[in-house]
């Protein structure tokens, strides 16, 4: 895995990527802060994210935020060295993936990273079946109104709109939202000529 480390304290960027190394990941970086964790991200498109939190110019989190924001949302994993329960919730709430207080053993980094990743794709999984329920919502609610369409113009039962549209998809074997969108966008013809 290509991981970009953020760290300001150049002998522990440098172990990190010894560990990454080790553990055999591409350490990508180190970067000195948030701001050129920002450059690094957007050039390198790393697969993980190994902030500090406390950094100049640009904390870690922030910085991981600003990505996400920009669409280059990765799995998070932040190191620090201070001991603060408000900072855990700060992480917490910005999407962090895991959370390692220095110092650290190749032990806790591998299983961060694990577990980081594994959370990230989970997350994805989850935002890809939302986004299909959602598809698949819109599309129930065009079949519903074309078949109602298809009711008040034809006269038809709702039985017999449904199944109308269903044979014109299967005959011109498109999708029924495809259908049910053509009815909606021919609903003036089907409502004949107005008086």
């Amino acid at each position: 895995m290509r991981i970009l480390i953020a760290e300001d304290e150049p002998i522990i960027a440098l172990a990190l990527a010894e560990r990454l190394r080790r553990l055999g990941h591409e350490p990508l970086g180190p970067a000195r802060d948030g701001l050129e964790a920002l450059q690094a991200a957007r050039a390198e498109r790393p697969d993980l994210y190994l902030f500090d939190i406390d950094m100049p110019r640009l904390d870690g989190l922030r910085a991981a935020q600003a990505l996400a924001d920009e669409g280059l949302r990765r799995p998070v994993v932040v190191l620090t060295g201070v001991e603060d329960p408000g900072l855990v919730e700060r992480s917490v709430s910005s999407g962090v993936s895991a959370y390692l207080t220095k110092p650290i053993d190749d032990r806790q980094l591998d299983a961060a990273i694990r577990v980081a990743a594994a959370r990230h794709r989970e997350l994805l999984e989850l935002e890809e079946e939302v986004q299909k329920a959602r598809q698949s919502l819109a599309e129930r609610k065009l079949v519903d109104r074309a078949k109602g369409l298809l009711m008040d113009a034809l006269g038809l039962a709702e039985e017999d709109a449904f199944a109308r549209l269903q044979r014109a998809a299967r005959n011109r074997n498109v999708r029924l939202a495809t259908i049910a969108q053509e009815v909606i966008d021919q609903r003036d013809v089907l409502r004949g000529p107005r008086s």
